[in-house]
């Protein structure tokens, strides 16, 4: 890709994500987004296919940020995982952008009634569980975690289900410092027994 196309390409991302987060993916063309970013239908055209190829890409811009701020908050422990302190680096780092749970959960409700896109979609969720589940599992033997969770893979399920409802209430309440401490109670008590430090 040339950079001038890769220009190109995130301006567009970035119009895209504007006009999604004002007027919703369902109610958004390909014409407003070229509008919004400057660009004609053949600029578009030249790097996506339609809207969902679009939204797949920023989709893949925020959960790849997301797993890297995961993966570096649970990267300094060693194998040793001190969970809380971990949960809390997590916490105070993590994106909490309420335009990007905006556009997220338009695009959940628009896959939900099409399985091709549907897939695709469990396809992204899947690899930031893998980014959590390959942690857990490398902490596994040094550091305790509660037996009803079972492996690592089923512990990241829990982790996100836990994001996923704190950031569907802070779409409604629109308190991030709140949804972080109530996001720090939750893993907290999933992770380990409910204790934490003192």
């Amino acid at each position: 890709m040339t950079r001038r196309r890769a220009r190109t390409r995130a301006n567009l991302l970035d119009a895209a994500f504007g006009v999604f987060a004002a007027k919703g993916f369902g109610r958004v063309s390909i014409e407003e987004v070229c509008e919004a970013a400057g660009y004609s239908r053949g600029a578009f055209y030249s790097n996506f296919d339609s809207l969902d190829e679009l939204f797949f890409a920023l989709y893949g811009q925020r959960a790849g940020l997301i797993a890297e701020q995961v993966s570096a908050a649970l990267a300094s422990d060693g194998p040793d995982l001190d969970v809380p302190a971990a949960v809390e680096r997590v916490t105070e780092v993590l994106l909490l952008d309420r335009d990007w749970l905006l556009v997220k959960t338009d695009f959940l409700v628009h896959a939900a009634r099409d399985p091709d896109v549907a897939r695709t979609l469990l396809e992204h969720r899947a690899r930031l569980r893998r980014a959590i589940a390959d942690r857990l599992a490398r902490a596994r033997g040094h550091t305790a975690l509660p037996a009803v969770l079972g492996d690592a893979e089923h512990a990241a399920h829990a982790v996100v289900a836990a994001y996923d409802g704190v950031t569907t209430q802070l779409l409604l309440d629109r308190d991030v410092a709140h949804a972080r401490i109530w996001l720090g109670q939750l893993l907290t008590a999933l992770l380990t027994d409910g204790s934490t430090r003192h």
